[in-house]
């Protein structure tokens, strides 16, 4: 059953994330009407900067796609930290009201990190 549910939580946020890598390259997803002024300011400037945007957007896309397949998942969560951090930070200092979603996020990861932590070993021993 703990499985089941992993998978599930794990295809949903993976999901989430294609959703939202595709969308820099596409731009289909309005802009939310209530943005704090800081958090559009700062998205200006990252648009601004040609090679950020897609760089994130192939990285949210691939991170997406590992953790939905379970032989994958253990990569998934790793390429998927970065920008958790990033998408934490930002809410922390520009848009608190997105802090549970977040830590939702953050919760699936780390859920994945723990039941795939034996894959995790060969990088920190000696």
């Amino acid at each position: 059953m703990k499985s089941k549910i992993l998978f599930v939580l794990c295809l949903l946020t993976g999901l989430m994330f294609i959703n939202a890598g595709l969308d820099k390259f596409f731009h289909y997803m309005p802009m939310p009407k209530e943005m704090p002024e800081k958090m559009m300011k700062a998205f200006t400037a990252f648009t601004e900067i040609g090679w950020l945007m897609p760089l994130v957007g192939v990285t949210e896309v691939l991170g997406g796609v590992l953790l939905i397949f379970g032989r994958t998942r253990a990569l998934g969560a790793i390429v998927l930290v970065p920008l958790l951090t990033g998408i934490l930070l930002a809410n922390i200092s520009m848009a608190p009201s997105g802090l549970p979603i977040v830590f939702v996020l953050i919760a699936i990861v780390i859920w994945v990190m723990i039941e795939n932590k034996e894959k995790y070993l060969p990088m920190i021993r000696k």
